[in-house]
């Protein structure tokens, strides 16, 4: 490859995440809950979403900075510096603001000026969209080392009311230092969208006039989301594979959108997977939403279990409806 060409791959160069300190367990949540009259238990919570904590930000603490953080650890691990960074894409549904983007919010705390950066809203499938859009980038030769992050405070827009949802979501964020490279990273990506979909899993609020028109709160139709989820996961994990030329049995780890632990069995079922080859972190964090995906690929690496050179299949499903695939040698 010349200098004057652009790079034909990107690869993950190193990867960060970063929780909120406070984390609640299913029996500090239900006794909170219990307060305002809602009741739920551990064993209910546990049985139906594999989830038994979550963190919850602080006050005043925003998406940005839990992206800031994330995102210095993957740079650290990437062994690059701020200067070095020209690409720039956050991947959340609960940014600091209205606008500017966070990802512009996290550029300047980042101390880094002029380059590329835009924020990806697609749910929880947002880090696999800001993934791949980064990934054409690279190929381009626009960009040579991005940074993509994932970063929610979904504890902001829960109904304390709804024991349905409240129990299901945390906040935290993860990063990655896509960088341009000679030898293939990411294999295949796909993404889709459907539209008519969009009432079964959304936050229909917005401003207008200096109120909030609509509800700002996070609502949910979970039937209707898991039924979906699982046959479109399927089709987008079968879809990678087919544009790489790989089977499942090239996958050396799952790393799903850790939404609900019924909903990673019923995905590794379909692509013949032991949950020993399936990263799960929601027991411990809860559906962060975007950052869900980098979170549990950043644990994995730093607990020694996912190793350079093998094969990670990701994949997220979200409001929108909005769903994606991405196969990648690590």
């Amino acid at each position: 490859m010349t200098s004057s060409s652009p790079p034909r791959y990107s690869r993950i160069g190193g990867t960060g995440s970063a929780l909120p300190e406070r984390r609640l367990t299913n029996a500090e949540l239900t006794a909170e809950l219990a307060q305002h009259g809602v009741e739920t238990s551990d064993e209910w919570i546990v049985e139906r979403t594999g989830i038994r904590a979550r963190h919850f930000v602080a006050p005043g603490q925003n998406a940005s900075d839990l992206a800031v953080l994330a995102a210095r650890r993957a740079m650290e691990a990437a062994s690059v510096q701020a200067a070095d960074i020209d690409l720039i894409i956050v991947a959340t549904s609960t940014p600091d603001m209205v606008f500017p983007s966070t990802a512009c919010i996290v550029q300047h705390k980042l101390g880094i000026q002029g380059c590329p950066a835009f924020d990806v809203q697609a749910v929880c499938a947002g880090f696999i969209y800001g993934l791949t859009v980064a990934d054409a980038m690279i190929r381009t030769g626009t960009a040579r080392n991005a940074l993509v992050i994932g970063a929610e405070v979904f504890s902001r827009i829960l109904d304390f009311n709804d024991r349905t949802t409240c129990v299901l979501f945390g906040d935290g964020a993860g990063a990655v230092v896509l960088s341009a490279s000679d030898t293939p990273g990411i294999l295949a990506t796909d993404l889709h969208a459907d539209g008519q979909h969009v009432d079964i899993l959304c936050t229909p609020g917005t401003v207008s006039g200096g109120e909030v028109i609509g509800s700002p709160l996070l609502r949910m139709d979970g039937q209707a989301v898991f039924k979906l989820a699982i046959g479109v996961l399927e089709s987008a994990a079968r879809a990678v594979l087919g544009k790489s030329g790989r089977s499942e049995a090239d996958i050396d780890w799952l790393i799903p959108h850790q939404a609900n632990i019924r909903i990673m069995q019923g995905t590794a079922r379909k692509l013949k997977m032991s949950m020993d080859k399936v990263i799960v972190t929601v027991h411990e964090h809860g559906n962060t939403s975007a950052a869900s995906i980098p979170l549990a690929l950043d644990t994995a690496v730093r607990q020694g279990r996912i190793q350079r050179g093998e094969t990670l299949l990701l994949e997220g499903v979200g409001g929108g409806f909005t769903w994606g695939a991405v196969l990648l040698d690590y």
